[in-house]
Order: C-alpha cells, then sequence, then structure tokens
C-alpha cells in the first residue's frame, strides 16, 4: 500500500517558522512530481509550491521568498520550509505526489493533512 503522511503543522506566532514534511510509505521507486497545497475554511484548495523529478520549483505568489520546497529522494521525503509566516497562511496544509511503485505502477496520492495556524 501506497500512501503519504503528513507531519510538522501546528501553532505558530506571526513570524514565526515551521517544517511541514511529507514521507512517502510503501514499494517505492520514485516520487516524481509532488507538491503542497492548503485549504483555509471556506475556501478552495489552492497550490503552494511544487517540485518536479529535476529538482525545479515553483510558487503561488503569496509564498514566494517565504516559503521553500525540496526533496530528499533517498528518503523518498518532500519538505515545505515556511518563513515570516502569517496569520493568512493558516490552513491545512495538503501534500500530493505521483509515486512510481518497485512493480511499475504509479499512484497519485494525497496525505490526510496537517492543520497549519499562525495566531498571536
Amino acid at each position: 500500500q501506497v500512501q503519504l503522511v503528513e507531519s510538522g503543522g501546528g501553532l505558530v506566532q506571526p513570524g514565526g517558522s515551521l517544517r511541514l514534511s511529507c514521507a512517502a510509505s510503501g514499494r517505492i521507486f520514485s516520487i516524481n512530481v509532488a507538491g503542497w497545497y492548503r485549504q483555509a475554511p471556506g475556501k478552495e484548495r489552492e497550490l503552494v509550491a511544487g517540485i518536479t523529478s529535476d529538482g525545479s520549483t515553483n510558487y503561488a505568489d503569496s509564498v514566494k521568498g517565504r516559503f521553500t520546497i525540496s526533496r530528499d529522494n533517498a528518503k523518498n521525503t518532500v519538505y515545505l520550509q515556511m518563513n515570516s509566516l502569517k496569520p493568512e497562511d493558516t490552513a491545512v496544509y495538503y501534500c500530493s505526489a505521483v509515486i512510481r511503485t518497485t512493480y511499475a505502477v504509479t499512484y497519485d496520492r494525497w496525505g490526510q493533512g496537517t492543520q497549519v495556524t499562525v495566531s498571536s
């Protein structure tokens, strides 16, 4: 069974930092494209940051210069470093990835989500 498990969310004051992790488990051969999304109450889910298999990245304008997406292929893990957090960053953050297994089947998976709350 292939799945993504997120961790690292929590409560942080404005201006603070958090690092989210998204670990793939199962018979993983590689993670292809991956991304972090977020959904605030009453709003649609939006792409925050994405990363390709060769490390190319893209960011939503609202987080450019503050958030950094990265990956550790040896650990089958994708990270989101969030700095200079603002109250408007408050949301449930989801990881999504296209995962290739050792038995040559590719899955599109979502994590369960992790809550990030930015408040004083």
